[in-house]
């Protein structure tokens, strides 16, 4: 087992048992994009299926955003080669909606979001899955919180664990400590097929921006990073004005 291969599980496995992620007889329903993050989420919750003391069901769902249709032949190849013989492929035109003339004035990603996330619900609730893996990483949290700062003034992120609808569903994320660098080195390491992100707006977000900012501060000083990912597990509520 390879050095970055050790690094990234043991953080998955201290998310995994620190909030509680999986429990025996969960059905889970994993939203795979195609993308590194998605594909490394499901390939380790697939593995510590061989190891956890639990048994749990792994349902991968992938939805096309419209941009790409027909290009899901790796994806196929990929859930049959770590055996998983069940998955759902679905195209929509979520992608290609939210970038139309009747959402002009829109953010586009929170459109095709907004979409994205409420059918994966409705599958869930099809499919009888009690939760929703999702792949977002450590750099996804923190992007977000800055995100949520200067952008909707609160300070809040994403959570490794969420449960939705009064605990009908409960969304997971096994990624939340890891690293995004670490995500892709491995995932080549690996040999884990990726497929592009096809959409126009990918990289002129205001996550882009967010995040090229924030890469500035960490070619500064290589700690800002661990410290910005301690402070969102180091709340002082006393001082903050709206406590």
């Amino acid at each position: 087992m390879g050095y970055i291969l050790k690094q990234v599980n043991r953080l998955v496995g201290r998310a995994i048992h620190r909030y509680e992620l999986l429990d025996n007889g969960d059905r889970i329903m994993v939203a795979v994009s195609g993308g590194s993050d998605s594909m490394l989420c499901l390939w380790f919750l697939r593995q510590w299926l061989f190891k956890a003391p639990i048994t749990y069901e792994l349902l991968p769902v992938h939805l096309d955003m419209g941009f790409d249709k027909g290009g899901l032949k790796p994806l196929d190849a990929f859930f049959k080669d770590i055996g998983i013989g069940s998955f759902h492929f679905e195209e929509t035109n979520f992608g290609i909606f939210a970038h139309g003339p009747e959402n002009r004035g829109k953010s586009p990603c929170f459109v095709c979001s907004l979409m994205r996330r409420k059918r994966l619900f409705e599958l869930a609730a099809a499919y009888g899955c009690n939760k929703i893996a999702l792949g977002h990483n450590l750099d996804d949290l923190i992007e977000t919180f800055f995100l949520n700062v200067c952008y909707a003034g609160e300070m809040s992120t994403m959570v490794p664990r969420q449960d939705m609808f009064k605990g009908l569903v409960t969304l997971i994320r096994p990624l939340a400590l890891v690293e995004k660098r670490k995500i892709d080195a491995l995932v080549k390491e690996i040999g884990i097929p990726v497929i592009p992100n096809r959409c126009p707006s990918a990289g002129k977000t205001k996550r882009e921006e967010i995040k090229a900012l924030l890469s500035q501060l960490y070619a500064r000083d290589r700690h800002i990073k661990g410290n910005i990912a301690r402070a969102l597990n180091h709340v002082r509520t006393e001082y903050l004005l709206g406590r």
